[in-house]
């Protein structure tokens, strides 16, 4: 074991809060230790998560997409599936990214450690290398950003055929029948992608719709097209036992009627939200707090209880979101370095990759009733957009959630192709403090899907030329 310097600043994680952070630091002149598992910063968002997840779901969508082009009289052969080589192209994809951030790592002069660090008090760290080699880093100030795991449910077998979102990721097979336990955003992107590489996808949840947190009527448009491509979307079901026969899975669940029933898959993912890294790093040797939700208490500027450790990401609370991390990031080094600032964002985007896709931001309809906040709602239907008929995507809808006196936009969202995109308007529109005639008054770029946003916005204001309002 080796001791080294007092380092000025150090970063446990590489992940999107973790990486960004360390960058930001150097760039700002502070010396700057990284720590991570993986032999290049990105974390799991860019190795197991996000990046690979999108890889995947991009494929799929080029699947989808050559399906429906004979409704406008294109037709293609049966596509072939070469699993090994979509293996490869996404394994290609992520250590091109991953690879890229190394090099940025080392152009800033970061001291990349490869290893698991573990507090040994407020200002000491053990670290174990990952090539076996083990010292002790003393450092002034650091930051955490150890991120999350997939959760796990009790009655799970430990078995191959048992999958989470990791494993699911790694393109094991495509299995004949699989089961989607969870309705969340992770458990509808992979089974959409599974049921467009041939699956035959089957989605349990013990709510009573999908994508919970969201809006219903912007759920609505997946729901319909999920329909047609699951074989089965169970809601107010309980999942009781699991069990792995060798050959296959037994999946026993319960109806909302009570009625019990059990069924068989080849592979079942289990995709029921994620919880935060926060045991196994020493925490408990500093004066770092956990609260009952199980995530590291911090201020505005991300500071723990312990003045010498910042906590950003995942496990410094909801939304776990790798863009809500890095923003963390930024401000969590502002603060270290003796600048004015503060995390207080009045719209953090939710964004869920399925087709279509469902973005949304600021205060939701749904938000805005359990609140009791007198708001006025427009929704434009992206039937009446030239470009989404073109595409042949007019399942879309875009709303604006507004205050009803000032018109000042609280919310906005969107579900159709190109979702996550548009919605940077939307927040940025709630970030300004723009008010729906803002958005009425710009003028957009015809015919393109962003329109629907300008004309949301107009039709708050009374008046919207593709639309006629019910209100």
């Amino acid at each position: 074991m080796r001791t080294s310097d007092i380092r000025e600043l150090v970063v446990i994680g590489g992940g999107p809060g973790g990486y960004p952070a360390a960058f930001y630091a150097a760039d700002l002149g502070m010396d700057v230790t990284l720590i991570d598992l993986e032999a290049n910063p990105g974390g799991v968002c860019l190795h197991r998560g996000c990046i690979p997840s999108k890889a995947l779901l991009h494929a799929a969508s080029v699947l989808s997409e050559a399906a429906a082009a004979s409704e406008f009289g294109i037709s293609f052969g049966e596509p072939q599936l070469d699993v090994d080589k979509l293996r490869r192209w996404k394994s290609d994809v992520v250590g091109k990214l991953t690879g890229g951030l190394g090099q940025l790592s080392k152009a800033r002069k970061i001291n990349f450690i490869q290893g698991r660090a573990t507090f040994i008090d407020s200002t000491t760290l053990r670290i174990n290398r990952t090539d076996g080699g083990e010292e002790v880093l003393s450092f002034k100030t650091a930051i955490v950003a150890t991120g999350s795991t997939p959760a796990r449910i009790p009655i799970a077998p430990d078995s191959p055929r048992v999958l989470d979102s990791t494993g699911a990721l790694e393109l094991p097979d495509i299995p004949e029948r699989l089961l989607v336990i969870g309705g969340g955003y992770i458990g509808l992107e992979l089974g959409q992608a599974y049921a467009a590489f041939g699956s035959k996808v089957s989605v349990v949840e013990m709510l009573p719709s999908l994508l919970a947190g969201a809006d219903p009527d912007l759920v609505r448009p997946l729901h319909a097209r999920l329909k047609r491509q699951f074989e089965t979307i169970m809601l107010k079901t309980k999942v009781l036992a699991i069990e792995d026969s060798g050959a296959e899975v037994a999946v026993t669940v319960e109806g909302p009627d009570g009625k019990r029933e059990q069924f068989s898959y080849d592979r079942v993912l289990i995709s029921v939200g994620r919880k935060p890294n926060t045991r196994d790093f020493g925490l408990e040797n500093t004066k770092v707090e956990i609260g009952e939700d199980g995530f590291v208490v911090t201020d505005n500027q991300r500071r723990t209880g312990d003045p010498a450790i910042y906590a950003i990401g995942d496990i410094a609370g909801q939304p776990m979101l790798a863009h809500k991390a890095t923003y963390e990031g930024k401000v969590a080094v502002e603060a270290i370095a003796g600048k004015k600032t503060i995390f207080a964002p009045k719209a953090i985007p939710a964004v869920v990759f399925t087709d279509p896709e469902i973005a949304w931001a600021g205060v939701s309809e749904n938000e805005a009733k359990t609140q009791g906040l007198d708001v006025k709602v427009s929704k434009f239907p992206w039937g009446a957009s030239g470009r989404a008929t073109t595409l042949g995507r007019s399942d879309g809808v875009t709303k604006i959630i507004a205050d009803p006196v000032a018109g000042r936009v609280l919310g906005v969202g969107i579900t159709g192709p190109g979702a996550g995109e548009l919605i940077a308007e939307g927040v940025l529109a709630i970030e300004m403090g723009a008010v729906a005639e803002d958005l009425a008054l710009t003028i957009h770029a015809h015919p393109t899907l962003s329109e629907t946003v300008m004309e949301a916005g107009e039709d708050i204001m009374g008046h919207a030329t593709h639309f006629v309002s019910k209100k």
